[in-house]
C-alpha cells in the first residue's frame, strides 16, 4: 500500500518536473482545466488538479473528477503503474478488470497525450533503423 502511495505522489512530481522544464509540456497543459483522480476499489488514492499551466495533487479522492483510474488493489495499481511497457499494462489492466476507467474517455485520451512526455526519448540507430 506504501509504496502505491508514494507512487502517485512522485508522479506528480514527475509531470511538475516536465512541465516546467519541458517547453512542449508545458504549452500542451496551457490552459487546461482537469481534474482526475487515481485510486484503488477500497478507495485509496490520490487526485490532481491541472489549472493554469501546472499540476497539483491532493490525498485522497475528489468529488468530482473528470474521470478516474481504479485498480482492483494496491499490488496491482503499483505493477501497472510503473510498468516499463506502460501502455500495454494498462491494456491489460483493463482487460484483466484490474484496471476501471471511467468518466469522460476525450480527457482519457489528452492525459494519455500528458502521460507521453513522462517516456524516454526513443533513439535510432543511423545505421540500421532499429530502436534501442
Amino acid at each position: 500500500m506504501l509504496k502505491f502511495k508514494l507512487l502517485l505522489w512522485f508522479f506528480n512530481q514527475l509531470l511538475r518536473r516536465q512541465i516546467n522544464n519541458n517547453l512542449l509540456c508545458g504549452r500542451y497543459v496551457q490552459g487546461k482545466v482537469l481534474v482526475f483522480q487515481i485510486c484503488t476499489a477500497s478507495g485509496v488514492g490520490r487526485y490532481y488538479e491541472i489549472r493554469s499551466g501546472t499540476i497539483r495533487s491532493f490525498s485522497g479522492l475528489a468529488p468530482h473528477p473528470q474521470f478516474t483510474f481504479t485498480f482492483s488493489d494496491a499490488l496491482k495499481g503499483f505493477e501497472i503503474l510503473s510498468a516499463k511497457d506502460s501502455q500495454a499494462a494498462f491494456i491489460r489492466g483493463v482487460g484483466s478488470k484490474d484496471l476501471v476507467v471511467s468518466g469522460d474517455f476525450r480527457e482519457v485520451m489528452w492525459f494519455q497525450g500528458l502521460s507521453a512526455f513522462l517516456q524516454p526519448p526513443k533513439v535510432f540507430s543511423p545505421y540500421d533503423r532499429t530502436v534501442f
